[in-house]
């Protein structure tokens, strides 16, 4: 097993329609705004930019993220991931019930030498702490549709 290797995946049932999740998520730039673990993104060009985490831990990631693919009509914006961790993340996002389902998918390898180094003894905890700013995200996102 490789310590290093995560697979996430988020459910955020949403009661805003999916085109309206959709734009949202695909601003990149206003995360911080509402997601406060993220906590800088800085646009490089259209479809690349560089973004800064932090969640509970006392640790910031940055990584550059880089778009792959964007389908308004199929709900998928994929990004290609490097930096302080190396993979791919996709927002999906489909109708449910009168609102949405934004679905989060991320496969990432850790590159920061001392997340590496805790790898073992910290992988539940780098979990959680993953899972942590996923629920503050969608709490987050739920603020800022209500306001739109």
């Amino acid at each position: 097993m490789d310590w290093n290797h995560y697979r996430f995946r988020s459910l955020w049932p949403l009661t805003a329609a999916p085109g309206t999740v959709y734009e949202a998520l695909e601003r990149a730039e206003d995360y911080p705004r509402w997601w406060r673990q993220v906590r800088q993104v800085t646009r490089l060009d259209e479809t690349t930019g560089i973004i800064r985490i932090r969640s509970v831990l006392p640790y910031d990631m940055t990584f550059t993220a880089r778009e792959v693919r964007r389908d308004p009509a199929a709900g998928v914006l994929e990004t290609a991931l490097s930096g302080d961790i190396e993979g791919w993340a996709r927002w999906t996002v489909t109708p449910l019930g009168p609102g949405s389902l934004a679905r989060y998918d991320q496969v990432v390898s850790v590159t920061k030498p001392l997340l590496r180094r805790l790898a073992v003894p910290g992988r539940p905890v780098f979990r959680a702490n993953h899972t942590l700013m996923m629920r503050s995200g969608r709490r987050g996102l739920v603020r800022h549709l209500e306001a739109v």
